[in-house]
């Protein structure tokens, strides 16, 4: 049982996502620390985001879109192509 990790079942999904919001924010020419600058956090907060380490919440991903002057809904229609829930 050791070295075994459980693995979220949306886990996939989520690495998808985090690949959408990272080009919309390389596609801006935008560094991790000018997006953080925009939005007010660290740059830390950008990474880990984009790594994975963490789960970014509805407002933010909201905010984040702002930020990147990306419409939601069309982030989220460019998900809902690749993915059927």
């Amino acid at each position: 049982m050791f070295g075994y990790v459980k693995r979220n079942k949306y886990a996939q999904k989520e690495e998808h996502f985090r690949r959408l919001l990272r080009q919309q924010r390389i596609d801006k020419g935008l560094t991790q620390k000018a997006l953080a600058d925009i939005i007010g956090v660290p740059q830390s907060f950008v990474s880990k985001y984009e790594s994975g380490e963490r789960l970014l919440t509805f407002t933010e991903t909201v905010t984040l879109c702002q930020a990147l002057q990306v419409n939601p809904q069309a982030l989220l229609m460019d998900y809902l192509s690749h993915h059927d829930t």
